[in-house]
């Protein structure tokens, strides 16, 4: 069996479909919540972070709204307000040529990829966290948590990096850094097309190439993508029979059986282990955890930063 094949196997025992059937909202006062929260990471042996398109929402990196039609206004007049409702929805437009679709997501991976810096919530996050043993599992493809200091060995993103490229046909398994080609694309476009020569082929087969972003069949798990999964195993078999905090941070349902469920499920089978759930509106926790769960609703940023407070007051600085 290929090394590939294995860790494809083995990746999927890691995913559940299960949700819990015991959901509820805590009646717990915010500040109790904090302080708990706060007092939990500071005396766990281990931390694993699993984190979603929520958690960059409120960081800043939002999708829709505002920073949407002043960012792309051209598109959206060019093709449509009914087509073009946000960032995520709008690149999945049918382009009608690869000039018009490289134009699109060549514009979308410099606003939420190359330009922004580290965002303050995930600077304070890797405040919390950096003298923990840690690790981070996510669905965003941002680089928000590598831009905050975040080791590259002790991060998983399943679901891609707006930063590379790869064959539309997934013809082999590697994927290319995309952020020169992406910047003269950017300088270059006119009524939301570039130009020609910009458009990238697949050095292999010659087809299209296309953003490295789960979204089909096609998405390739290169070297680097591997590694991760094993590191990442590693350390939830390193996780047994140590004090250890899942902190979910803006995880929903559009893909619940990567983080959601799996934390659930850990939890459920491990006594030693606690749900940390930060969520804007979905921050409810299975009733039968007990004291080994809460659930923070509200404004993320807000939370991270007074926990971010709150253990500085604990190691007394």
């Amino acid at each position: 069996m290929k090394q590939s094949q294995k860790n494809k196997s083995d990746w999927q025992q890691f995913l559940s479909g299960v949700p819990a059937r015991d959901y509820i909202f805590q009646n717990i006062p915010y500040e109790e919540q904090i302080r708990k929260a706060s007092e939990w990471i500071e005396h766990a042996e281990t931390i694993l972070i699993g984190a979603g398109a929520g958690a960059s929402a409120a960081a800043g990196l939002t999708y829709s709204g505002k920073r949407f039609t002043d960012n792309f206004s051209e598109f959206i007049e060019k093709y449509g307000s009914m087509y073009m409702t946000d960032m995520y929805a709008a690149g999945f437009y049918p382009f009608p040529a690869q000039e018009a679709k490289w134009g699109y997501w060549s514009k979308h991976s410099m606003l939420n990829r190359f330009e922004p810096p580290a965002l303050p919530l995930y600077k304070q996050l890797y405040d919390i966290v950096k003298e923990k043993d840690y690790f981070v599992l996510t669905t965003n493809v941002d680089y928000q948590f590598q831009k905050a200091g975040f080791k590259q060995e002790r991060i998983f993103a399943t679901q891609g990096d707006y930063g590379n490229i790869q064959c539309e046909k997934g013809c082999h398994d590697k994927v290319y850094e995309a952020e020169e080609l992406f910047r003269k694309m950017d300088q270059a476009r006119q009524d939301c097309l570039i130009p020609s020569h910009l458009v990238p082929k697949c050095p292999v087969c010659g087809g299209n190439m296309t953003m490295h972003l789960r979204c089909d069949e096609y998405f390739v798990e290169d070297e680097n993508w591997h590694a991760a999964v094993a590191h990442y195993f590693d350390f939830v078999r390193g996780m047994e029979g140590k004090t250890a905090v899942l902190l979910e941070l803006g995880v929903g349902f559009n893909t619940p059986t990567i983080i959601r469920f799996p934390f659930e499920k850990m939890v459920r089978e491990n006594k030693k282990f606690s749900l940390l759930r930060l969520n804007l509106n979905e921050a409810f926790v299975p009733e039968s955890f007990g004291s080994r769960a809460i659930g923070i609703g509200g404004d993320m940023a807000k939370a991270i930063g007074e926990m971010h407070q709150q253990q500085k007051h604990l190691k007394g600085l």
